[in-house]
């Protein structure tokens, strides 16, 4: 992977930094390891095992795009192999041009459906100096909803914003807690604030006031590293704590949606509704702070019944997202679940242009056939 060189330092100091190119192929965690000394680092969170090649296919993120965004916004330009063999570049390493069209965004996130990503040369951002972690209980879902939607606009400055709900929270501690102790199952905002100490301070004042406005239970804060691991340990073990507990046999369906910030906690609580009325065991987390969340439903594979009523629930979740002017997919792509649902989404005048480049960049469809839409 090629990094940024020659980048300044708020310390005065103009430092160059010079890293091998690599390929697509680097761990995202090992990446921010090896340059950690440079005060550096690619701030995504996506899970521990992506790739960069992955991540700018699907152009994914984590729990730290609140503050950071998405892959798409460290992207300085991609080299992309074409179905034919031929060798691209997207564009120069400037940091800003209007040099024809902008083929990094064509690229990320297209699921590897119009090219295979080789290298990328990334923006990186700076360590910040200081941390918190900050955990709030409420007592429904609307209310830690409606607390998030209005740290966001009230410009609470947090550099991620996460929900489990109460079915969730009660996942994690029927798989033996996390971070060493058992949680309140009740619906629980994740806060994460970076920044200068001062700045720190000030704003997890800030987001105390807007949750207790909003019928907070407990707000609880830590600066201390191992404190902070333990207060987001239930957020970051949500999704194997979930495979854990299962009973054999059964199967977790995790799918996202993400909406208008003012549309969120309505959607969440239409989902779970839906969701009970059709009998199905579901949890909601999700990064709230940009209006994406997931639900994931468990349901046994081999009853016909749970498999049908799954699927019409997450087929509610995509019809309603895109009611609100939403999405059916904030990350990870849409895949061949989702792909079906595109058409709604974004109709077919859109359909035909997008096909209209796939046949043009992949006449024979040889690219991760079957993904984003059927030949």
């Amino acid at each position: 992977m090629m990094i940024w060189t020659n980048m300044a330092i708020p310390n005065g100091l103009f430092r160059t930094l010079t890293f091998e190119v690599a390929t697509a192929g680097v761990n995202w965690t090992n990446l921010n390891e090896e340059i950690k000394e440079s005060g550096l680092f690619l701030p995504l969170d996506p899970s521990p095992k992506a790739l960069i090649g992955g991540v700018v296919a699907t152009n994914c993120s984590g729990t730290n795009a609140l503050r950071y965004g998405t892959m798409k916004d460290y992207v300085v330009n991609l080299t992309v192999v074409l179905a034919d063999g031929s060798i691209i570049k997207t564009r120069h390493r400037p940091r800003k041009t209007s040099a024809g069209y902008n083929l990094n965004s064509l690229f990320t996130g297209s699921e590897g459906t119009l090219g295979i990503v080789t290298e990328a040369t990334l923006k990186l951002a700076i360590i910040p100096d200081s941390f918190s972690v900050a955990t709030a209980t409420f007592p429904t879902i609307r209310a830690a909803a409606d607390a998030a939607t209005k740290m966001i606009r009230s410009g609470v400055p947090l550099a991620a914003l996460e929900l489990m709900d109460d079915a969730q929270m009660g996942v994690v501690n029927k798989n033996g807690g996390a971070g060493g102790r058992m949680w309140q199952e009740k619906t629980t905002l994740f806060l994460k604030f970076s920044g200068t100490k001062s700045s720190v301070e000030d704003n997890v004042r800030l987001a105390r006031h807007v949750a207790k406005a909003f019928r907070c239970n407990t707000f609880e804060a830590a600066t201390d590293q191992k404190e902070m691991d333990s207060l987001w340990a239930a957020r970051k073990q949500a999704l194997w704590a979930s495979l854990a507990i299962r009973p054999e046999g059964t199967q977790i369906w995790s799918t996202d949606a993400a909406v208008p910030i003012s549309r969120m906690a309505e959607l969440i609580q239409a989902c779970k509704e839906r969701a009970e009325k059709l009998g199905l065991v579901t949890s909601v987390l999700g990064h709230v702070g940009d209006g994406n969340f997931h639900q994931m439903v468990m349901y046994d594979p081999r009853s016909p019944e749970q498999v049908q009523a799954t699927k019409k629930c997450v087929e509610i979740m995509m019809e309603k997202a895109i009611e609100m002017e939403g999405t059916v997919s904030g990350e990870h792509g849409t895949g061949l679940g989702k792909k079906h649902c595109l058409l709604k989404e974004l109709g077919p005048e859109t359909i035909g242009l997008m096909r209209a480049m796939k046949n043009t960049l992949d006449p024979m469809w040889l690219l991760n056939p079957g993904k984003v839409f059927d030949e």
